[in-house]
């Protein structure tokens, strides 16, 4: 079973009709999605093998209830804490599929403890750096990954955004990937440029997963190998929120069956594919 600790928020997708008009009335549609990266990961992994798991803090209010309900319809159990307010996200997409997000993450980043039995039945522990960039989470995230190691459980990371690397700064989170050691690390482009991974540079993650858009995903292996996998065009772009997780979700389920590297990958693009033509991170239509 696929799990993930991190955030679970509200998402507020705003999608323009048009170029906001200021100081007046802008069209748009607005839709409300449970988010937060690793409960997205959670939710597409539930989706796709029948059951997984999320970590976190959630708020005490009627909205974290809300949210905790709709993973569980899903068949995701939630562990992890309750305490303050639950967060929301402002993602304001364009008719070309790009998004600016303003985020509050409320209490989400209060998660202070770990329990061990969170980790039964688990086979890949998935890590978000947003898991990383406050305390207490990031200990209580930094337990788990150990507590991961010591049951043999496979341990992936996300890069999660470049705004997050350079709040981290870039060699915080080089020595952060270093002691972590992660079986997978995904990251953009953009993402992996911004901490320097390379080829032949991975700072302790043993596979590379590098996403760029339409333009081929690159897989750095940790014999110093580079396997490339063109991506295939999508008829309609709605909304590209949740594609990097749904594309998480979908390689490591299929890593998890010991799926060749290229079925991993194909696995991967084809949820991600899914997801962009809808709004926000769901493949339901309503």
């Amino acid at each position: 079973m696929l799990c993930a600790v991190g955030d679970l928020i509200e998402d507020v997708v705003v999608q323009l009709h048009d170029g906001i008009r200021r100081d007046s009335d802008t069209p748009a549609t607005i839709v409300r999605r449970r988010g937060g990266s690793a409960a997205n990961v959670a939710y597409f992994a539930a989706k796709l093998s029948g059951r997984a798991r999320f970590i976190g803090c959630v708020g005490v209010d009627p909205l974290g209830d809300s949210l905790i309900a709709q993973l569980e319809q899903h068949h995701v159990e939630v562990r992890g804490e309750r305490r303050g307010r639950t967060g929301s996200i402002v993602v304001v997409a364009t008719s070309d599929g790009e998004r600016t997000m303003l985020t509050d993450r409320g209490d989400a980043t209060e998660l202070s403890t770990h329990d061990n039995e969170w980790l039964a039945d688990v086979t890949t522990l998935h890590v978000p750096m947003y898991s990383f960039s406050h305390e207490p989470i990031s200990t209580a995230t930094r337990n788990l990954v150990l507590a991961a190691r010591q049951r043999n459980i496979r341990v992936s990371v996300d890069a999660s955004s470049v705004t997050v690397i350079e709040q981290l700064s870039a060699s915080h989170v080089r020595h952060l990937l270093s002691s972590l050691q992660p079986d997978v690390l995904f990251c953009t482009h953009s993402e992996a440029a911004a901490i320097g991974v390379t080829q032949h540079e991975h700072f302790g993650a043993a596979t590379v997963v590098v996403k760029d858009g339409p333009r081929p995903v690159q897989v750095f292996g940790n014999d110093g190998t580079t396997s490339e996998f063109n991506v295939a065009a999508v008829d309609t772009v709605v909304d590209g929120t949740g594609a990097g997780d749904a594309f998480a979700a979908g390689y490591l389920l299929a890593l998890a069956r010991q799926a060749t590297l290229g079925e991993c990958v194909a696995q991967a693009q084809a949820i991600a594919a899914r997801v962009v033509g809808r709004a926000g991170a769901t493949l339901e239509d309503e």
